[in-house]
C-alpha cells in the first residue's frame, strides 16, 4: 500500500553542489532523473498527467510542502506528501503511480521516492519536461517499474492523520 512502504526502495545520492542540481522528466517512460551535471542522483518512475495534461517547458521548483493536502474537491483533505511545485497547481508529490499516464496534471512518485526528491531539490531547482530525455536511453534501463493501479487506498483514519507524513527508515540521501 502507498505510505506504508511496501517492499520498494530506492536509492538517491546526495548532490555534491546542491545548487547543480536539475529535474528532468521523460512523459513519454514517465521516468524522473534527478541530476547533478551527468551524475544521475535518483531516477525513478512517476506517474504523468493523461491526455498529455503535463504538458512540457522549462519550469522552477517554486515552491515545497511536506505536509500538503488537496484543498479542492472532490475528497479535501488528500495528502499530496512532499509537495514541490513546478508551476501553480502541479507539483511532485506522493501518490499511486500507475504504469500509464492517469493524473490531472501532477507528477506523482511512490513515497519512498517522494521523500528523496524533496531532500533533493530546493526552490529554484531546474525543472526540464519533455515528451522524452537523452537519460531514458541510459539511466532509464535501470529504473523499476511500478503498478499500483490496484493498491487499496490506506484506511482514510491513516490518510487524515499527522502519522500520514512521516518519512521512510533510514537516511533519505547516500553520502557519496
Amino acid at each position: 500500500m502507498i505510505g506504508m512502504g511496501g517492499g520498494y526502495s530506492v536509492k538517491a545520492y546526495a548532490p555534491h553542489n546542491p545548487a547543480a542540481v536539475r529535474v528532468k522528466v521523460s512523459t513519454s517512460t514517465q521516468n524522473i532523473y534527478v541530476m547533478e551535471g551527468s551524475r544521475v542522483l535518483m531516477a525513478v518512475q512517476g506517474c504523468v498527467g493523461a491526455n498529455g495534461a503535463t504538458g512540457s517547458g522549462h519550469y522552477t521548483i517554486g515552491e515545497k510542502i511536506k505536509q500538503k493536502r488537496r484543498a479542492s474537491e472532490p475528497d479535501a483533505g488528500y495528502p499530496m506528501a512532499y509537495w514541490c511545485s513546478w508551476k501553480p497547481a502541479y507539483g511532485f508529490h506522493e501518490g499511486f503511480v500507475h504504469p500509464y499516464p492517469r493524473t490531472h496534471g501532477c507528477i506523482r512518485m511512490h513515497r519512498e521516492a517522494a521523500a528523496r526528491f524533496f531532500a533533493l531539490v530546493r526552490i529554484g531547482t531546474p525543472v526540464d519536461i519533455a515528451s522524452s530525455q537523452p537519460e531514458d536511453a541510459t539511466a532509464g534501463k535501470t529504473v523499476r517499474k511500478l503498478d499500483q493501479s490496484r493498491d487499496p487506498d490506506p484506511p482514510r483514519s491513516f490518510m487524515l492523520s499527522q502519522a500520514w507524513f512521516k518519512d521512510p527508515a533510514g537516511p533519505l540521501l547516500i553520502q557519496q
